[in-house]
């Protein structure tokens, strides 16, 4: 028996060590449910963009007249991603962004087809090079393709927040769509080649120099925000090992970070440190803490609010949100109905009327429109309703006949298949002898 192999035998007993490859997995789960999550909202019709009105929400469009819905709803989502930026800070950036995500899919392609050294390394710090057992065609040809293949599919992502998934899939299997623009296919080619360039060549780059996300997120850090904490009392511990900077994917030294830099709490210089003194039976030096900062020199939070002042304002704030968004959906208007005077003057007599119709329903429905406080034979309508096959505006028209001179009130009335009504009423002026002096 090799020596290594009667080694590999001796039992250890590891007390109080948690388990370092925890923390990367729980990481890698939480960017794909993040992924999922990101392309079922629009999927199931949780929340798309529709250019001509606004936004739709589980089949209803919303309108920007929808003041309390859109105004309470971003108002809401401003304090929720306040608080959020409060108390973890960055974890966003590592845990769920795609960006991050799928830079470090990149790196990991990248490492199996051109050897672990061929990093991107706009700043010459890594000696970044090709394994020369590597540096073939074939293995950049097969890096390339299977880049470009996750940019043709990460493209289609933001398509489905503009165009339902009938529309998308008609677009993908080259298909006739009347909601499809002849041009899309030049935008997508660009939102392609957008992440395709992005993938290949700047990957983390963003994260460090170019997000404007990480830039927002400054601003709310309180004294107690998520961050690294060193244990600086083993430093002797981590002498001439820098294993935990090298797995860092912005590059930054996890043992003195400082209020305002660029960690991204993904948590890898963790797992690093713990893989490395699991071997010793001991814990790793970093953690993740909520809290003050310990052993720090100067203390540059002495300006900075706590979570719990934070939290003072922006609760009420975020409740205020909640309760406009709620009202909004609570007095939904799914059908209007306006009516205003159209068509040629006759002697100064406009005898006819509009009826705009608008539905803001996906679904197909019809609208039976009536009018009352007029005889039958003093009016005359273009048709008695009007078939909606999804959300959109129709028109019918009202003519006005041998009404006596004086002024008439009528109401016009819309109903809904499901019960929903509404009306106009209407002030309409015959001038006769009487009324002309």
């Amino acid at each position: 028996m090799k020596a290594n192999e009667a080694l590999s035998k001796i039992p250890i007993n590891k007390v109080g060590i948690q388990d370092a490859r925890g923390l990367a997995w729980k990481r890698q789960a939480a960017q794909i449910a993040a992924i999922l999550i990101l392309i079922a909202i629009p999927v199931t019709g949780l929340f798309r963009i529709d250019v001509s009105s606004g936004f739709v929400v589980l089949g209803h469009q919303i309108w920007f007249s929808d003041f309390e819905i859109v105004f309470g709803f971003w108002l809401a989502v401003a304090a929720t991603m306040i608080m959020v930026y409060s108390t973890v800070g960055t974890a966003f950036c590592g845990w769920a962004c795609p960006q991050n995500t799928f830079s470090s899919l990149a790196n990991k392609l990248t490492a199996q087809h051109l050897g672990k050294r061929a990093v991107v390394d706009w700043e010459n710090r890594d000696r970044a090079k090709v394994a020369a057992n590597k540096n073939h065609v074939g293995n950049w040809l097969l890096l390339t393709i299977k880049l470009l293949a996750m940019s043709l599919l990460l493209a289609i992502i933001p398509m489905l927040y503009f165009f339902p998934p009938q529309a998308i899939w008609s677009f993908i299997t080259f298909q006739p769509d009347e909601r499809l623009a002849a041009s899309l296919y030049w935008i997508y080619t660009v939102f392609v080649l957008v992440t395709f360039v992005n993938l290949a060549v700047i990957r983390h780059f963003m994260c460090r120099y170019m997000c404007i996300y990480r830039m927002w997120q400054y601003l709310f850090k309180t004294k107690d925000t998520l961050h690294i904490e060193y244990d600086e009392a083993r430093r002797a511990d981590c002498d001439k090992c820098s294993y935990c900077l090298t797995q860092c994917m912005v590059e930054i030294d996890p043992r003195a970070t400082t209020q305002y830099d660029s960690c991204t709490n993904c948590g890898a210089c963790i797992t690093a440190c713990d893989n490395v003194h699991s071997k010793k039976g001991v814990p790793g030096l970093l953690k993740f803490k909520l809290g003050p900062r310990t052993g720090m020199r100067h203390d540059p939070t002495k300006s900075v609010a706590s979570v719990r002042e934070r939290l003072f304002w922006v609760v009420p704030v975020w409740l205020l949100g909640v309760g406009l968004f709620a009202w909004g959906l609570w007095t939904y208007q799914p059908y209007h109905l306006t009516v205003y005077q159209s068509g040629p003057s006759i002697q100064g007599q406009v005898n006819e009327y509009r009826i705009n119709l608008a539905s803001k329903m996906l679904e197909p429905v019809t609208l039976n429109v009536s009018v009352e406080g007029l005889n039958s034979e003093n009016f005359a309508l273009t048709a008695p309703s009007y078939r909606f096959e999804g959300a959109g505006r129709g028109d019918l028209f009202l003519t006005l006949r041998d009404l006596p001179a004086g002024l008439h009130s009528f109401v016009v009335r819309a109903k809904a298949e499901n019960g929903w009504s509404t009306n106009f009423r209407i002030q309409h002026f015959v001038a006769g002898a009487k009324y002309d002096k």
